[in-house]
């Protein structure tokens, strides 16, 4: 009875011998232009931060590689999102945690303990984790950085040319990458175009609408909504004005500088009662209703933008992703509606997620408060 057992074990043993005799040493170039060493095919992975943008190229069958991944990052900031991805990725409800860089929690340890074949990172975790870097290189674990924070066409696309190699899926990677690009590079000739025709630099202010109208909430410097309204040329009037790369902007400022448009960042965040609300369980009727209030503040009914209709919420989620090409569209079409007159972002964001994600597009992520 022995013998059979003893054959079997010999043959798990020859044939993970294989699979690893099989594995080449492949150069990958990552979204710093750092050239990375790493045994392809991969059979064990970590994964810190984008992970529906490695859905989006690795599939719901890539996640059977998936060994750990830095759980705040996405069940912690994002709850309603990430059940919906375990829906369909049952593992991700014991995937074990690596760890988040912002909180200290993460644990290079804890990574080696994993024994994956290579871990994506982001670039600011990269930046933040200091000895524990090498003490993963050390541990012969290859790191892939992964940028889609910097908001770089260059970087989106090495990003996700790097995503479609780690997880043999280049090909898809490719027609994601000349999707983005493509989109990236419509938006701004649309841009341009407008721009030619003497469209005026409009003030744009954006604010994050998380804790309520009585609350000021972050602005953005040059980064995230802050660095696509300038993309999409318009002055953006929190430049200069806040220390940092975000934080609140002083009420009468705002009230100052008279912005043609606002835009409310908005998200289903779980605990945040009066929040501007959008995504896959919220209706018009909703994202309205809790977008009322802001437009209400006191002092601004007489800003141009709310006498004109030009106050929106539009998604958090939407900013610094494989798919904010949909953000900067539904921005665009605010600020030069002739030039975006046949670009509909919404349809855009659905026609992703059905070719590109496992999950149904539902919901609202961004629109005005006067239809």
């Amino acid at each position: 009875m022995l013998k059979p057992i003893k054959f079997l074990l010999c043959a798990l043993a020859m044939a993970g011998s294989s699979a690893a005799a099989l594995a080449a040493p492949t150069e990958i170039t990552d979204a710093l232009g750092r050239k990375v060493t790493v045994d392809l095919p991969i059979r064990r992975v970590a994964v810190n931060f984008n992970f529906e943008e490695f859905t989006a190229v690795a599939g719901v069958e890539g996640w059977q590689k998936v060994v750990g991944i830095s759980r705040a990052l996405w069940e912690g900031w994002r709850p309603l999102i990430f059940k919906r991805y375990k829906d369909v990725i049952p593992n991700l409800a014991t995937m074990p945690d690596i760890g988040h860089s912002d909180d200290g929690s993460f644990s290079a340890e804890k990574v080696i303990g994993l024994k994956p074949d290579v871990l994506l990172l982001s670039d600011w975790a990269y930046k933040a984790l200091g000895t524990q870097i090498g003490q993963i290189e050390s541990a012969g674990i290859p790191i892939v950085i992964i940028d889609y924070n910097a908001q770089l066409l260059d970087r989106h696309l090495a990003s996700t040319r790097a995503l479609g190699k780690v997880m043999g899926r280049e090909q898809r990677a490719e027609e994601l990458a000349n999707l983005y690009e493509s989109q990236h590079r419509d938006i701004l000739a649309r841009v341009a175009k407008a721009k030619m025709a003497g469209a005026p630099t409009s003030k744009v202010y954006v604010e994050l609408g998380q804790a309520g109208a009585e609350t000021i909430g972050n602005t953005y410097n040059n980064t995230m909504w802050g660095k696509i309204i300038t993309t999409l040329g318009a002055a953006n009037i929190a430049s200069g004005k806040i220390p940092g790369a975000w934080g609140p902007l002083n009420g009468e400022a705002v009230i100052a500088e008279n912005p043609d448009i606002i835009l409310m960042a908005s998200s289903s965040w779980v605990g945040r009662a009066k929040a501007v609300r959008t995504g896959y369980d919220v209706t018009p009727e909703e994202t309205r209703a809790t977008l009322e209030p802001y437009a209400g503040r006191a002092g601004w009914a007489g800003l141009k933008a709310i006498r004109n209709g030009e106050i929106s919420a539009i998604e958090h989620g939407l900013c610094r992703t494989l798919y904010d090409f949909v953000a900067m569209q539904y921005i665009g079409k605010r600020l030069y509606p002739e030039a975006f007159a046949d670009v509909d972002p919404a349809a855009n964001f659905r026609a992703y997620h059905e070719k590109y994600l496992p999950i149904t597009f539902s919901g609202t992520w961004m629109l005005p408060l006067r239809p």
